[in-house]
């Protein structure tokens, strides 16, 4: 699950890239599926509102979209709440191209969380 640019300089590194790292590195590039623009953070947003603020904040980066074309592809998230972001770029991914989508999440919180 890729971070805005602000937010990565922030943490300083990718929760979920790092995860993905240990899964499988040879087969993880965080620079296919990117963060298109900053959004507002998600805590205290229903569904629908958490939907919104994602709208278009993910994308295929052009030089590599070509990766993701009929492949299995495997989206790394660290923790889900209701599900929005995973949603939002499975949809990014599945526009791209992608024949199948699968998420991986390590926690799973409390819906309104």
């Amino acid at each position: 699950m890729p971070l805005a640019p602000g937010r990565l300089r922030e943490r300083g590194y990718n929760q979920a890239h790092e995860l993905a790292r240990r899964l499988d590195a040879g087969k993880t590039d965080a620079r296919v599926l990117i963060r298109a623009r900053e959004t507002p953070a998600q805590s205290g947003l229903t569904r629908a509102e958490r939907l919104q603020n994602l709208h278009r904040a993910f994308a295929l980066e052009a030089s590599r979209a070509w990766k993701i074309e009929g492949r299995r592809v495997v989206l790394v998230d660290d923790v889900m709440t209701s599900g929005a972001s995973v949603h939002a770029a499975a949809a990014v991914l599945r526009a791209g191209g992608a024949s199948h989508i699968t998420a991986v999440v390590l926690a799973r919180t409390e819906p309104g969380a």
